[in-house]
């Protein structure tokens, strides 16, 4: 069983992160059996340290007693103790008499490091963060928005609301999605993370714990830190999420807020089944934890047909439960440039949220507004070619690194806007330095999670056009393999 306990002193494994007491059964079945050369104490370390490194296992989580750990792998005390003693020495435990053994992991160059922003250097070929170009039919929209601005100037302009027509739209595509929605229940924001950041001042306070994916969006983590709570990770692997740790840290942890990613998630591409969303449902709901579901994936379904998405997350919770709120954008799908976020939430909430809200913003510009209603009502035909288009890049950039980097592993998601690639070598961090000797910006593993977590993997989005990946691929692929032979110094930091 796990079990949580939180302290307010972090150490070296992020600002963020939130302790955890991981059983020695749960230890376990991560591990999967003891695999490998060398004796059973250092196969032990490297699997708990592979678990670290790989996320499974978040900084900060107290590991078994030797005694306890040894009993349930059948093996001697001796042997646990001289795997937590590698581990130590590698600096991915540290122990305090009387109060166990804690996971931890080596500080890195990221540490001290604010969230990466867009490039503007145009000579960089930008692969740091997911974005789409604005879609063929946005300057018509735009056309005309300004063409019916004029009914809106002889106002103040201020709608902390929204504009009752897209709060209609919005509405309306959440009824078509299986979730009926009023235009009262739909809240306008400028942007994806005001949306997020509104209900992290609503729902939380310093100290208090959030629930989060483990990886997850890296300016979602700053926004709750930035809100002074503290992110509670929960892992999601190559297969899914972990459901079982996270119905035992919603339990044990008793988080003040919930953020979750089921669509397309961010950066691992995974798309949440209706099992899961209901019994990740349930639990938030029986524990009374609000939960904000980030959806701004939801409209680049690149295999799966509309008709076949699951509901909205809101959609498997109890009336009685907890609420959740739906939170979306128009950055991902119609273009970054658009500032244009929103949240669904229940009748409830929106007059407290909106109390909540004055606090923080006023409103959301009228023209963008007009911008985006326009693009809702012809948003079917408009998504379809992007659809098309960013599934011929997914596939152009599978088939790039299949030939050129055939070690790496990754599923090919069916959505959304980027690979979440698994290298045999823990050094994205110094591939991410040397590929930007090669004019290409790379968002490390180690970005999307706590402390040094992650460095195995590389997200990498699919947005390129086709004819710019195979360039971009082979300066990638120079820059791993001058970091997996030690060319970069930062390499000895992960493997020595």
């Amino acid at each position: 069983m796990i079990g949580l306990v939180i302290h307010s002193q972090l150490g070296n494994s992020g600002p963020m992160a939130a302790e955890r007491a991981i059983g020695p059964r749960r230890l376990v079945e991560l591990l999967g059996g003891l695999h490998g050369a060398g004796p059973v104490y250092t196969r032990l370390a490297r699997g708990v340290e592979h678990l670290l490194l790989d996320g499974r296992v978040p900084p900060r989580s107290r590991v078994p007693s030797e005694r306890s750990l040894a009993t349930a792998l059948g093996v001697s005390r001796t042997t646990v103790a001289g795997a937590y003693a590698e581990l130590r020495a590698r600096g991915y435990l540290e122990s305090r008499r009387g109060s166990g053994s804690r996971t931890t992991l080596p500080s890195t160059p990221l540490d001290d490091e604010p969230a990466f922003l867009p490039s503007t250097d145009q000579r960089s070929i930008d692969l740091a963060c997911a974005t789409v170009p604005a879609l063929a039919g946005f300057t018509r929209a735009v056309e005309a928005a300004v063409t019916d601005l004029p009914r809106y100037t002889a106002q103040h302009g201020y709608q902390p609301h929204g504009l009752p027509e897209l709060r209609q739209a919005l509405a309306d595509r959440y009824t078509e999605r299986g979730l009926a929605t009023g235009p009262e229940q739909v809240i306008v924001t400028s942007g994806a993370l005001a949306a997020l950041d509104l209900a992290l001042h609503h729902f939380t306070g310093p100290g208090d714990r959030v629930l989060c994916e483990h990886p997850t969006y890296p300016n979602a983590l700053r926004s709750i830190e930035l809100a002074g709570a503290r992110a509670v990770p929960t892992a999601v692997d190559p297969t899914g999420w972990d459901v079982a740790m996270v119905e035992a840290t919603v339990r044990q942890a008793n988080p003040r807020l919930a953020y979750l990613i089921p669509d397309f998630h961010n950066p691992t591409g995974h798309l949440m089944d209706d099992a899961t969303r209901q019994r990740l449902a349930r639990a938030l709901g029986s524990s009374g934890t609000p939960t904000v579901v980030d959806e701004t994936m939801v409209e680049l379904s690149l295999d799966v047909d509309e008709d076949d998405m699951p509901r909205p997350f809101a959609a498997y919770a109890r009336s009685s439960g907890a609420p959740v709120l739906l939170l979306g954008s128009a950055g991902k799908s119609f273009w970054g440039g658009l500032s244009i976020g929103w949240l669904r939430v229940p009748r409830s909430l929106v007059d407290p949220l909106l109390v909540t809200r004055a606090g923080l913003s006023t409103s959301t510009p009228v023209l963008d507004q007009l911008v985006l209603t326009h693009l809702m009502a012809d948003r079917h035909a408009m998504l379809v070619p992007r659809r098309a288009e960013l599934r011929a890049q997914r596939d152009h950039l599978a088939a790039a690194l299949r030939r050129d980097l055939p070690d790496w592993e990754f599923h090919p998601p069916a959505g959304g806007l980027t690979l979440w690639c698994a290298l045999p070598h823990p050094v994205t961090t110094a591939l991410t330095a040397l590929a930007a000797r090669q004019d290409v910006l790379l968002a490390p593993g180690p970005r999307f999670g706590i402390g040094a977590s992650f460095e195995r993997f590389l997200r990498l989005p699919f947005t390129l056009p086709t004819d710019q990946i195979d360039d971009a691929v082979e300066r990638i692929g120079w820059a791993y393999h001058a970091a997996a032979a030690g060319s970069s110094p930062q390499v000895e930091t992960f493997v020595a």
